[in-house]
């Protein structure tokens, strides 16, 4: 049975210019001085007119872009080619204690008033962010990992690297991306409005997060089940990220709670991987798939347990628990040092430190205990090797970055010179250069590639996830090889009518069967082989 899955690509251009005051070169109030005149990379340019940004409220600024497009330098001079307001303040948790601040902005109008802007060459929205990634001095290991994800065909972060002057003092480079939100062109599942309270209505969207219960979110509720270490009482506690904790109506919070905790319920019970009434029928295999491969090929100190994203659509679109967006890898990919976070081996969800309040849930061990799941897992994983997560690959991505960057590194690292000193939580030994950082950074994932394909649980046939095939649909054909009766499994996003071939491998078909509309959901097929000759099909 073969599957085609078909992909549009869309291309946003932001042209047109006003004026913004601001720009010039003063002395920096911390940091070291740099005078900056122009750039390979875009150039933000804010006026707080004297106000000081700090955590909350956001302050109004004026904020303008210089982009004058690819392979085209950016000069200070330059006309502006986005100019408008924003409200600003300063985001994070123990980043927060870097001299270099990150900052989250949503677009306004001259009134205050929230209004949808495009950036950058992306889509039109409120809220962005710009990530300082002090610690991480590639700059490389947050875009890696929304790279990775887009790669698997999933939504991730859009971004782009940028260099920042705030009041006419030179901040550095940043990573100027998208926020996590529900819009058709990010986490694209239903508007929920408060009168959104019953029926298909009240089934979706939503987004989850676990997390630090620090900067925006709070309110949520804690798991029924205790993460596997939990010495000094610790939970897993959920919180509502879309609708808001303000927005969210009790109905709501009722109905994505019980779907939460029926998901949990069955994950831990004896029936747990059955592919009919089992976790697979609360939640989408693929996505805690990739999700899976995406923190422990960067074995992501916080993964699972720390900015972890996931989301429910309605019912009549699907319906289940998916895993993602990935968010806040800057101490992954061999940046921590503790907790395992320097070591290339071991696995992530495995986190030995006991100690911690933040704990991985209980899925990720459970869910090693399916021998269908590692084996789908262990094919997703061989497939991807051989195109993007191949050493070659990873290597030309970070190369390609690092040489995009290295005029304006210099000029970051004049300004914050930490090159060789010690910032939290980076592992020894710290390389004294840029280029030092980034053949450390390479080294690392080569190592981490070759233990996990070492040590890659389960067994990929011929057949199942394999490539090519659309990851929001699992598919497996077992046993291979088969002797009497086949079984053909799906997992299907949205209800669609199921037809199979089979074929000789010349492409003769031999029988074809139809199973009409089915509901989305887990289906499973039994095919009677006995009557065809041995061979390959």
């Amino acid at each position: 049975m073969r599957k085609t899955l078909s992909l549009l690509f869309f291309l946003f251009l932001v042209c047109g210019h006003m004026p913004v005051s601001g720009q010039g070169e003063t002395d920096s109030p911390s940091g070291n001085p740099v005078v900056f005149t122009s750039s390979n990379l875009p150039i933000v340019i804010i006026n707080t007119h004297g106000m000081t940004i700090q955590d909350d409220p956001k302050i109004k600024v004026d904020i303008g872009i210089i982009d004058n497009g690819p392979g085209v330098r950016n000069n200070m001079n330059d006309p502006l080619t986005f100019s408008g307001f924003c409200g600003i303040e300063v985001r994070g948790s123990s980043s927060q204690s870097f001299p270099k601040k990150s900052y989250g902005f949503e677009m306004w109008n001259a009134y205050m008033q929230t209004i949808d802007t495009s950036l950058l060459g992306m889509p039109s929205e409120s809220d962005w962010i710009l990530n300082a990634n002090y610690s991480d001095k590639t700059f490389c290991r947050n875009t890696l990992a929304y790279q990775t994800w887009m790669n698997m065909d999933h939504y991730a972060t859009r971004y782009r690297h940028v260099e920042l002057v705030i009041n006419g003092d030179y901040q550095g480079i940043y990573i100027f991306s998208e926020k996590i939100k529900r819009d058709k062109n990010r986490v694209d599942i239903s508007k929920l409005k408060s009168s959104d309270v019953a029926g298909d209505d009240v089934t979706g969207g939503y987004i989850i997060k676990i997390d630090k219960t620090t900067g925006s979110g709070g309110a949520g509720w804690t798991s029924d089940f205790l993460p596997l270490a939990h010495p000094s009482g610790q939970t897993i506690y959920f919180q509502y990220e879309y609708p808001s904790s303000n927005d969210i109506v009790y109905q709501q919070q009722l109905y994505i709670q019980r779907y939460v905790d029926t998901f949990e319920t069955v994950l831990a019970g004896p029936n747990f991987s059955d592919t009919l009434i089992g976790f697979r029928k609360y939640a989408s295999e693929n996505k805690f798939i990739d999700y899976f491969i995406v923190n422990e090929i960067s074995k992501n100190v916080d993964g699972y347990r720390l900015s972890t994203y996931f989301y429910k659509d309605r019912k009549s679109k699907g319906g289940k628990l998916k895993m993602g967006p990935v968010w806040d890898y800057d101490i992954a990919w061999h940046n921590a040092d503790y907790c395992g976070g320097d070591l290339y081996t071991d696995w992530a969800y495995q986190f030995p430190c006991s100690y911690d309040w933040y704990q991985v849930p209980f899925w990720w061990d459970r869910l090693m205990d399916d021998p269908l799941f590692k084996n789908r897992l262990k094919c997703r994983w061989s497939t991807l090797r051989q195109s993007f997560l191949s050493k070659d690959a990873i290597n030309n991505y970070v190369d390609s970055l690092a040489y995009s960057l290295d005029e304006a590194q210099e000029r970051n690292f004049t300004k914050w010179p930490i090159l060789g000193v010690y910032v939290w939580p980076n592992p020894y030994p710290i390389p004294a250069t840029y280029a030092g950082e980034i053949e450390n950074l390479k080294t690392w994932i080569s190592n981490r590639l070759d233990w996990m394909d070492a040590h890659m649980p389960g067994t990929c046939s011929t057949t199942g996830i394999g490539e090519g095939e659309p990851t929001e649909s699992a598919f497996a054909a077992y046993p291979n090889p088969v002797q009497s009766i086949l079984y053909l499994e799906m997992d299907l996003p949205r209800a669609m009518n199921v037809t199979g071939t089979i074929s000789t491998i010349e492409g003769q078909e031999i029988m074809r069967f139809a199973d009409g509309m089915r509901d989305a959901g887990y289906i499973t097929n039994q095919v009677n082989m006995q009557n065809l000759k041995p061979g390959m099909y």
